[in-house]
């Protein structure tokens, strides 16, 4: 249909974007943000339907041994997009705001 079209790739796959590669490991990519909130355990009860200590499990069976057993490359951690989600859920927020 396209006789004359040519297939040019402008990128090497180099970039390793959303890639589980070791240079994003040891560089990073975009930003990195490390935060803290202190929810009180009757909001925990509350709000989220759970307790503190089962948050507290399935973060570790999940985060730390499940990533461990996939063999994770570059930590051991959690989509945070989707932890802010679940919380503008739980929390009768608007999801698309996130």
């Amino acid at each position: 249909v396209f006789p004359s079209l040519i297939l040019l790739a402008l990128s090497g796959n180099l970039c390793t974007d959303k890639k589980a590669a070791a240079i994003n490991w040891i560089e990073g990519r975009g930003k990195s943000v490390v935060v803290e909130a202190i929810i009180p355990k009757d909001v925990v009860a509350s709000t989220l339907k759970t307790n503190v200590e089962t948050i507290v499990k399935v973060n570790t069976n999940k985060n730390l041994i499940g990533s461990a057993m996939a063999g994770a490359i570059g930590g051991f951690n959690a989509h945070a997009a989707n932890m802010v989600t679940a919380i503008f859920i739980a929390t009768g927020q608007d999801p698309a705001q996130n």
